[in-house]
């Protein structure tokens, strides 16, 4: 049986998700709403696979013990905690993450 993580989302995490959807939605609601789904689903993945993001290579987020998960042209900076997975940030690939994280 795998092991079940309890996910939780930092407030910082929930504001990018809003800020995602409200700009995609200022074209297609529909398509905003099915996209933040998609993610909701992918990072919904981990509480039962913890390790699907990968190591970053940036040393700074990997002394810190972020993992990054990709999706499609967003990135999920996570963290590990015991039974806890926090979600840090939910950013697109193409904003500058020095210091974003």
């Amino acid at each position: 049986m795998r092991k079940q993580f309890v996910l939780r989302y930092l407030p910082i995490a929930q504001e990018d998700l809003k800020n995602i959807f409200d700009w995609i939605a200022k074209d297609s609601p529909a398509r905003a709403l099915a996209f933040v789904d998609k993610i909701d689903k992918r990072i919904g993945a981990l509480s039962h696979s913890s390790h699907l993001g990968r190591i970053p290579r940036n040393a700074k987020l990997r002394e810190y013990g972020y993992r990054v998960l990709i999706l499609d042209t967003y990135l999920v900076f996570y963290v590990i905690h015991d039974k806890t997975i926090q979600i840090h940030r939910v950013v697109h690939t193409s904003r500058n993450l020095d210091h974003l994280i």
